[in-house]
């Protein structure tokens, strides 16, 4: 069985980055993974602490997406252990999400975006699904954990 996910308020809507669960990373509180993602696009600029304080993460995505601010110039090769690191810690912090992602086993996890060919699996399901496949990670990670 695969797991699809999208929307915050469906089963899986915990494995959002939209969903607010939020934590501390880097010495600062950040509301939604989708947050933290976004801001680390503009580090050591002005627009990290704007986007770490967008309203919600519709907002924050909105404005990482924004081609006006300057966009780090190692993002394409960092952009994917920053996820890792926001998502991992998101569930690290909480125990009842945790638990959800724990108790899908070894089940396929994808995020089923019909916009998003990267992160999720696109609308014709070619997507690479990297959300997807560093939850899968993630639970990897945990799973080891709980064992030791």
């Amino acid at each position: 069985m695969t797991i699809y996910f999208y929307n915050t308020r469906e089963q899986y809507g915990c494995f959002s980055n939209f969903s607010y669960h939020g934590f501390e990373l880097d010495s600062l509180y950040w509301y939604t993974s989708e947050h933290y993602f976004q801001a680390q696009k503009f580090v050591e600029t002005p627009h990290l602490e704007e986007i770490r304080l967008a309203k919600t993460p519709k907002d924050a995505a909105r404005m990482g997406r924004d081609r006006k601010r300057p966009l780090r110039a190692d993002w394409e090769q960092v952009k994917d252990d920053i996820m890792r690191k926001a998502v991992l810690r998101k569930f690290e912090i909480h125990t009842d999400i945790r638990e959800i992602l724990l108790s899908t086993g070894d089940e396929e996890i994808v995020e089923n975006s019909p916009i998003d060919f990267y992160w999720g699996c696109g609308a014709n399901g070619s997507g690479k699904n990297m959300l997807g496949i560093i939850l899968m990670e993630v639970r990897e990670i945990l799973h080891e954990r709980s064992q030791q």
